[in-house]
């Protein structure tokens, strides 16, 4: 039987295992897939112990990510650019290294609001670990004009430097002038988040056929889409990046491409409703 798990420090929240939980039951596959809680001290022993310990991969989210990146023996071009790893799997006997953030984060603005690309000016905010995947997926799609704002102007200038040409980094104070002819806006950071401040963002004079997405999926409706809801904004919520993102490593490991389905998001949102954060 094949055995996959995700790993963190704290992993008890993750959903992952009841989304693929829900693959291996809907295919009829033999596999098992468990949240494993693992100290950052302790990951390289974890990752070096995989294969005695029957594993043929898994995923590594906050604050493994970066570790990851650093103990896998080969990685994915995605992984090599945004500098993170989310996905493990062994290919010829080396444990290799995926990012498949940027995938998730394309593929659920695809399925909720196709031809969303044909416009090329985006704003980013926040300059974390995650804009890094956002701006990486931009840059693969083909928008030409990428403006990151973030409350310290440094880390927006060195994400900037990192993904070159098209990418200007700006002061928070900024965002008002930069949404006026925006045509995508998406919040990369936590303000938002159940527990978190909220982001309190003046959508007024912004582009009536802007999109407006949060990678922010707890709750669903973040205070960034209502307000985006409330002036006529269409918006795409986070939870289908959480989704689509598990896609690449099932099929790593299980040898089987699912699909993000109806079903699969209700079973989520189920979840979500019954108080698990």
């Amino acid at each position: 039987m094949r055995k996959a798990f995700v790993t963190g420090f704290p992993i008890k929240h993750s959903r992952s295992p009841l989304i693929h939980g829900h693959w291996l039951r809907k295919y009829e596959l033999q596999g098992s897939y468990e949240a494993i809680e693992v100290a950052p001290e302790d990951l390289a022993d974890f990752l070096n112990g995989l294969q005695e310990n029957d594993y043929v991969g898994g995923n590594v989210t906050i604050p493994h990510k970066e570790m990851a990146f650093a103990l896998c023996q080969t990685r994915e071009p995605a992984a090599e650019e945004i500098g993170a790893v989310n996905t493990l799997w062994f290919e010829g006997g080396q444990l290799r290294g995926g990012n498949t953030d940027a995938y998730g984060f394309l593929a659920n603005l695809d399925a909720r609001s196709p031809g969303w690309d044909r416009q090329k000016t985006a704003l980013v905010l926040g300059a974390g670990g995650a804009s890094r995947a956002i701006i990486y997926a931009l840059k693969q799609r083909g928008l030409t004009d990428i403006r990151i704002a973030n409350r310290t102007l440094t880390r927006a200038e060195e994400l900037a430097d990192r993904f070159g040409s098209g990418i200007s980094a700006h002061e928070w104070t900024a965002v008002p002038e930069l949404l006026q002819d925006a045509t995508l806006i998406v919040n990369t950071t936590s303000l938002g988040m159940e527990g978190k401040e909220s982001l309190s963002i003046d959508l007024s004079d912004v582009r009536r056929d802007a999109l407006v997405t949060d990678i922010v999926y707890v709750p669903l409706e973040t205070p960034l889409l209502k307000a985006a809801r409330m002036v006529g904004l269409k918006t795409v919520d986070g939870l289908g990046m959480l989704l689509h993102q598990a896609v690449p490593g099932f099929e790593h490991w299980f040898g089987v491409r699912p699909e993000v389905t109806s079903e699969l998001r209700d079973l989520i949102l189920a979840d979500m409703n019954g108080g698990k954060t």
